[in-house]
């Protein structure tokens, strides 16, 4: 065990020493976490709840230290009861575009000709299609909960996923070891998840911070169009409740958006990161 993990122990401090953003990109995503953790088990305070005027300016001390939003809601805790929902419809999303992509992926990779067509005609239908224009006519015809909002998003991020498994299966499938492999008589099922897969996984690991990335971003469209669950705070929804108001009180809608982006930052980051440790051609290798 050691053997094997002294060579990733090294990529991992040499992506650190080479670049420091991915640790930057690490600490900011686990802040995050934090506050959704937080907001779930520690704070016992209602977001919805009104507390006082609305639209009070931000002081960053006292009790409202972020103001209030447009109906008079602590918008520093309605900030950290929309951490968990945003971050939990990503992960399920990505989890889910991760399964479906790969699984396609791997068998138009593996078996190639008839298959890999059809596969890749369907792959392709899915990839021309508007996929939040997609994803906002699936909201609409189920009712909107965290949990159709994460199954629409996996279901429409898949494809990108899909053609790099393609690719790395393609790549992979005729290499010595599957060879040897095939010859001493794996069967097909073996040969794709316990042989070339752990081989994939690389690519497809950093992969998944993007769909990540790209869940994140769709929850918070689809929130800020209404469509998501109103009885749900989440860091879209509020700057889709607020946007009318964004003239006279800047703050409901700029520091959500600001979670956003510094947690699609992190999570990209972290991605690059992770592309110099499993890079074996990376300077830590």
């Amino acid at each position: 065990m050691t053997g094997r993990a002294d060579p990733w122990l090294r990529r991992f401090l040499s992506a650190c020493r080479t670049g420091p953003s991915a640790v930057v990109g690490m600490a900011a995503l686990l802040v995050v976490c934090a506050m959704a953790l937080y907001s779930v088990f520690l704070d016992g305070r209602d977001p919805f709840d009104i507390v006082s005027l609305p639209h009070r300016a931000p002081t960053f001390v006292g009790p409202l230290p972020l103001g209030t939003d447009y109906l008079g809601r602590d918008l520093a805790v309605c900030l950290l009861a929309g951490a968990a929902p945003t971050l939990s419809v990503a992960a399920v999303a990505a989890g889910l575009a991760m399964v479906l992509g790969v699984a396609l992926g791997a068998l138009a990779g593996f078996f190639g000709g008839r298959l890999d067509d059809l596969l890749m005609r369907f792959t392709e239908f899915f990839q021309v299609l508007p996929a939040l224009l997609f994803a906002m006519v699936l909201v609409t015809l189920w009712s909107p909960s965290p949990t159709t909002i994460a199954l629409t998003i996996g279901f429409v991020a898949w494809p990108p996923t899909a053609r790099l498994a393609r690719a790395e299966f393609l790549r992979i499938r005729d290499l010595e070891y599957v060879v040897a492999a095939r010859a001493a008589g794996a069967g097909a099922g073996h040969l794709m998840w316990r042989v070339i897969l752990p081989n994939a996984a690389p690519p497809l690991i950093v992969s998944a911070t993007l769909v990540v990335t790209t869940a994140i971003l769709f929850e918070a469209a689809l929130s800020f169009l209404g469509l998501g669950d109103p009885d749900t705070m989440s860091w879209g929804q509020i700057i889709g409740a607020n946007r009318e108001y964004v003239l006279d009180a800047w703050w409901p809608v700029a520091f959500p958006g600001l979670a956003i982006f510094l947690t699609v930052l992190a999570v990209s980051l972290l991605g690059d990161g992770l592309n110099r440790i499993l890079d074996p051609k990376s300077d830590g290798a």
